[in-house]
């Protein structure tokens, strides 16, 4: 993430140094269940009118056949992926079909929709809140990107156009009077003096500023993660040096973080106690914060280098695990506190460690991917990492992995390559071995 902050075409390059694919996947995969069909959209329930083509035809204008291609049943598995291409930026639903006889035998991968989004894509967090209130629970995610504001877009609904709400950015009606004042200042220093020209030209930096929306972050979005518990809660790491702590239903900041001293690369709230959030940053340190005391100090612990991503034990929630860009995997206890000595350290990869997971129900089963292009599978139940298998899932430089909740022998992966993977761990003989209980089949829901 050294140069998060550079073109498309750079960062490409950066990403993707053997040159052998021209996109991108930058993004948490993330599995889960949904059952329905995309049907929000006005628009597919009423249908077109009868000059359009089929592929612009409503939803319930299509035959039994082109329906059924919309459906997302209860036994699909879902991954979430944001993309860009060129100049293209897209979050991409994938459905992933377990082999049985009906999809002949073999897995099946493939995209479902696609959202097009205005930026390019840093982070994302999947949450079910509906920003506007309009159900109990919905199906969104919010995206941090390259500008100073996080969107949440509703998933269940195809070829939308705008995001459900943006939470900070730029305020559209701030944006269009500060350009007018930047003109009439352009043209006033066109007549003035060189002194007054470097007025106008800081008096428009203080205008550009105040085009951005009370409480907004000031640069990217490098990191998100939605609190499970507290469902309107969200917090966000920027290249700002600061946390921010939303109200999604208020749609506002309610909480300004200010305890790292450079880029803020990852955050994450812990699953057993809510109100704790965990953060991690450039400046080498991760830091926790108990939003019940916002303005407390931080506890803070150094590591060996720039932070990459930040997990939870769930297994024992007062620890957590912060991977950083060499590589390391450094393992620490809160009730130790501040700058205790970690429970163990992990060579887990030569190059930058880009996430972490730990399986849902084999205690200790830790996965980690990196630019290295290696997924790897660890045993750390008793802070003596022993490595159980690896494989190149052939992705290119992972950025990112998850292991499904609903089916914790499947590990979610996304590369440079362009596209994402599924693992089924039940097929290393270390892991079957150690943890015999993955090997049971997950019953499927009827269909």
């Amino acid at each position: 993430m050294d140069h998060y902050d550079s073109t498309d075409d750079e960062a490409a390059a950066d990403i993707d140094a053997d040159g052998s694919a021209s996109a991108a996947v930058m993004s948490r995969a993330l599995g889960g269940r949904s059952a329905g069909i995309i049907s929000d959209d006005p628009y597919m329930q009423q249908g077109g009118n009868s000059s359009d083509e089929d592929d612009d035809k409503g939803l319930y204008d299509l035959d039994s056949e082109e329906k059924d291609d919309y459906v997302i049943r209860d036994s699909d598995l879902l991954i979430l992926a944001a993309r860009s291409e060129d100049d293209v930026s897209t979050i991409e639903v994938w459905v992933y079909e377990e082999a049985s006889t009906s999809t002949g035998g073999e897995a099946n991968l493939y995209v479902h929709h696609d959202i097009l989004l205005p930026a390019f894509p840093l982070s994302l967090a999947w949450m079910d809140i509906d920003p506007a209130g309009r159900q109990a629970y919905g199906n969104m995610v919010a995206v941090g990107s390259m500008d100073p504001e996080i969107e949440i877009w509703d998933l269940d609904v195809a070829d939308q156009v705008e995001p459900a709400c943006t939470l900070g950015g730029m305020d559209p009606a701030a944006a269009v009077a500060a350009a007018k004042a930047a003109k009439a200042a352009a043209d006033a220093s066109s007549k003035g003096t060189k002194k007054k020209a470097k007025q106008k030209a800081k008096k428009k930096a203080k205008a550009a500023e105040a085009q951005l929306r009370p409480g907004s972050h000031t640069d990217a979005v490098l990191g998100l993660s939605w609190n499970r518990e507290y469902r309107n809660v969200l917090a966000s790491a920027s290249a700002d040096n600061t946390v921010k702590v939303w109200d999604v239903a208020k749609q506002q900041c309610e909480h300004t973080l200010r305890h790292h001293t450079d880029k803020v690369q990852a955050v994450a709230w812990n699953p057993a106690e809510s109100p704790v959030l965990l953060t991690g940053s450039f400046d080498k340190t991760a830091c926790l914060v108990d939003m019940r005391t916002p303005s407390g100090a931080a506890l803070l612990w150094g590591v060996s280098a720039d932070v990459e991503a930040l997990t939870w034990n769930p297994g024992s929630p007062t620890c957590f695990l912060v991977a950083a860009e060499d590589g390391l995997v450094t393992a620490f206890d809160a009730r130790g506190g501040a700058g205790s000595s970690p429970l163990f350290r992990l060579a887990a990869h030569y190059k930058p460690t880009c996430a972490m997971s730990f399986n849902p129900t084999a205690p200790g089963l830790l996965a980690t991917v990196s630019t290295d292009k290696m997924a790897k599978l660890w045993d750390v139940s008793s802070n003596k990492p022993t490595l159980l298998t690896s494989q190149d899932p052939k992705l290119g430089a992972i950025f990112a992995a998850a292991f499904c909740s609903d089916v914790p022998y499947l590990l979610g992966m996304a590369g440079a390559k362009g596209t994402v993977g599924v693992w089924d761990v039940r097929n290393s003989s270390a892991v079957a071995s150690k943890y015999p209980d993955l090997l049971k089949d997950v019953v499927q829901p009827p269909v």
